[in-house]
């Protein structure tokens, strides 16, 4: 009997082990923050289309969707409002919709809205900008409409992948703006923080997430007072503090046995300024990892990375922006960065950038490898034509594209048409054997970056 009751503890042991090791008692999920995301005067005007009057985002953040859709959750600092008409940059920022819109395309989930220029529209400015966020459904938080608005929302759970997260948003101030009643804006306050962060607890999130809008302008180091207010959070029950408005990046703090993260600053997401250090930020990617046990759970940091991203104007004639990530554009044979002094900035922000992070940072080291689908892929030359004339008479002939049509200008000034974007070279050749009796000349070209290198 012993024995037989021995065997069966050791099946129990063997299959509670294995269910371990294939991680059926363990959840995760990924996070991504931002930094600052800005529309300046310049960027307005760049992303405006004159013919239609519209404002067009989407090429401007078109490298990025893959790093996001290689994470659970990304969250943002938007640091401006949405309040229609007149579109202004600094001092008192309103965006085009499009904007917002453009972000949630390419995979942004959350957005926190406390900072200095909440109410730069005043009441019509913030509660606007929540209307916007609320009709393209966005989970924000920071800012609300009244006192029942809050007392309902806040702190923001978030449920996702198994977890409950909490997400708590503060600023030092409005620029001096007040506030209109019934309108909030979450102001730091240490009596405030304690009782929300107390509040935080009771809704039982495997962790508190702490997004704090602090500091100095363009202050390469956090001031004392980030520091302590760090400390304050880790205090009462936050695990990480994310922090923002310095416009520079700051270094971040892993302590892993004590499972805390801060980083103080992640510089610039998107944003018209171009000096030295204010020209990019850091995408900061934290991975939980929560441990489920019969009747509790633990929540650990598991991993802790960043990736640096850095903003291009060009300097043609239309002068647009693009949010480049070092780990795709570092080498970069599609020679995407034009100009000698557009490729000095980008290489002086990477090694200003590597310098501070190396030297100061604790525990979070760069990520710099490129998800999967961001470098190579191939699609299928079709043909090339040199007016629009000659443009409708192949298209006549063309029929149906099931994978659509997209083109380029070569050198020699033709557009060259393309169709397709496949993964492999061995899937682009067998989507070519389909065409071919229409399209003999049609040939496989491999993609960087998504452009074609012929």
């Amino acid at each position: 009997m012993l024995e037989k009751a021995l065997r069966y503890f050791f099946f129990l042991l063997v299959a509670c082990c294995a269910k371990l090791v294939n991680g059926q008692d363990t959840a995760r999920i990924s996070l991504l923050f931002l930094g600052d995301i800005m529309q300046h005067e310049t960027q307005i005007n760049a992303a405006l289309n004159s013919k239609t009057g519209k404002h067009e985002y989407a090429a401007c953040f078109q490298f990025l969707k893959p790093y996001f859709q290689s994470v659970d959750l990304t969250i943002g600092n938007l640091e401006l409002t949405l309040a229609g008409k007149p579109y202004t940059g600094y001092p008192q920022f309103s965006a085009p919709d499009e904007l917002a819109v453009a972000l949630k395309e390419i995979g942004i989930d959350v957005l926190v809205t406390a900072n200095n220029h909440s109410v730069d529209r005043r009441k019509r400015g913030l509660e606007r900008t929540i209307r916007v966020l609320d009709s393209l459904q966005f989970m924000h938080t920071g800012t609300f409409a009244d006192t029942v608005e809050r007392m309902n929302d806040y702190p923001l759970l978030i449920h996702k992948n198994g977890f409950r997260l909490a997400l708590l948003n503060y600023t030092y101030g409005t620029n001096g703006i007040p506030v209109s009643k019934p309108n909030i804006v979450n102001l730091i306050d240490t009596v405030l923080i304690k009782k929300d962060l107390a509040r935080a607890r009771e809704l039982q999130p495997d962790a508190s997430i702490v997004f704090m809008h602090w500091g100095n302008e363009y202050e390469r180091q956090p001031t004392k007072q980030q520091r302590q207010l760090a400390e304050f959070c880790f205090t009462h029950g936050a695990q990480l503090v994310i922090g923002a408005h310095p416009h520079v990046l700051q270094p971040m703090e892993w302590r892993g046995d004590e499972n805390k993260l801060v980083a103080y600053s992640l510089g610039n997401f998107v944003s018209g300024q171009r000096p030295r250090y204010r020209d990019g930020g850091a995408m900061l990617q934290v991975e939980l990892k929560k441990i489920i046990n019969t009747n509790l759970s633990t929540t650990v940091i598991d991993t802790a990375y960043y990736r640096l991203q850095w903003v291009y104007r060009t300097t043609d004639a239309q002068r647009k922006f693009y949010v480049l990530p070092v780990a795709t554009f570092e080498s970069d044979p599609t020679n995407f960065i034009k100009d000698e002094s557009s490729k000095l900035a980008f290489k002086t922000f990477i090694d200003d950038s590597r310098k501070l992070l190396t030297q100061y940072n604790k525990g979070v080291v760069e990520l710099r490898t490129i998800p999967a689908d961001t470098v190579t892929s191939y699609t299928l030359r079709v043909f090339e034509a040199a007016n629009t004339g000659e443009v409708y008479s192949i298209l006549e002939k063309a029929g149906s594209f099931p994978h659509g049509l997209h083109s380029e200008i070569n050198e020699m000034g033709l557009t060259v048409f393309y169709t397709g974007k496949f993964s492999s070279w061995e899937k682009a050749m067998r989507y070519r054997q389909t065409l071919e009796a229409v399209w003999p000349n049609c040939s496989v070209v491999k993609c960087v970056n998504g452009l074609p290198v012929e």
